[in-house]
């Protein structure tokens, strides 16, 4: 699933490409988005901007009209010229949003809605979200908070929450626990709010420097470029996620991995840097 990083990088890039040009083509596979565009058309209005609210992207129309996606495991966005191939089979496009120099193309989103502004502030998916990690000003104490109410959860569980915290997928919760010194299995309620303020502010350093402005713009789906280390090299970019078996870039120990409820998520970590028990 794209986490936060990436789909800040998607919104910024699609803002980039259409805000403040008026639709010339709308298309869609999903019979809901037809159904609206059919009675109230999203050609000719203009797109005034595009951004990421956690997992959620908001694509904002003049005339109160807001496309709120969600692109879960397999959904994308591309960004194309008039005329230019796309890269994915017509077969895949649930969306095409095309202005007279840009046309941007969804490929296999399964979350799509319509919304008008009334009706966005009470969707569930969006009233619920935690502070997110890459907001302008990051609310640390509201995060600890949300994690400190919730003391039986395993700190990794807690860490995709996004109801305590938005935008950290399962990639970035290996990481950020790796790079915070925290085994992922420890309940939020055995660690002190020295350890849980590194974890978020590892986790806001790892993600801003996966949206840097030096990032290429033109690929917006960019699960593969994500790096939590400084090395460039392919094969070295992470600290512990998909490195089971392999040494520990710190200490030379082999990295684990096991499925951590809910929802049985792949969990990396190091035993020797991360002890369950601290101290140990």
């Amino acid at each position: 699933m794209p986490e936060g990083d990436t789909i800040y990088r998607v919104a910024r890039t699609l803002h980039r490409a259409l805000a403040g040009k008026h639709v010339t083509q709308f298309e869609t596979a999903l019979p809901r988005l037809a159904r609206v565009d059919d009675d109230s058309s999203v050609a000719g209005r203009m797109i005034e901007r595009v951004e990421a609210q956690g997992k959620w992207l908001l694509i904002y129309f003049s005339g109160d009209l807001i496309l709120l996606t969600h692109m879960l495991m397999s959904g994308s966005w591309h960004i194309y010229r008039p005329g230019e191939a796309w890269k994915r089979r017509k077969v895949h496009m649930r969306i095409v949003i095309g202005t007279e120099t840009m046309v941007a193309v969804a490929f296999n989103v399964p979350v799509a809605e319509f919304h008008t502004a009334a009706s966005l502030r009470r969707h569930d998916g969006l009233r619920k979200l935690g502070p997110s990690v890459l907001a302008g000003e990051l609310d640390v104490a509201k995060i600890l908070a949300n994690l400190r109410a919730n003391p039986d959860k395993e700190i990794g569980a807690g860490l995709l929450e996004q109801s305590l915290l938005a935008g950290i997928g399962n990639v970035f919760k290996s990481e950020v626990c790796f790079g915070g010194g925290v085994n992922p299995f420890r309940r939020i309620d055995s660690l002190s709010i020295v350890e849980l303020s590194r974890l978020v502010t590892t986790a806001r350093k790892f993600m801003t420097a996966n949206v840097a402005e030096s990032a290429p713009e033109r690929a917006v789906n960019l699960d593969g470029l994500r790096r939590t280390t400084l090395d460039f090299a392919k094969e070295e970019r992470l600290w512990v996620y998909g490195r089971h078996g392999k040494p520990c870039r710190r200490c030379g120990t082999g990295i684990e991995v096991r499925r951590q409820q809910p929802g049985a998520r792949v969990t990396f970590w190091c035993p020797a840097c991360q002890p369950l028990q601290p101290g140990i």
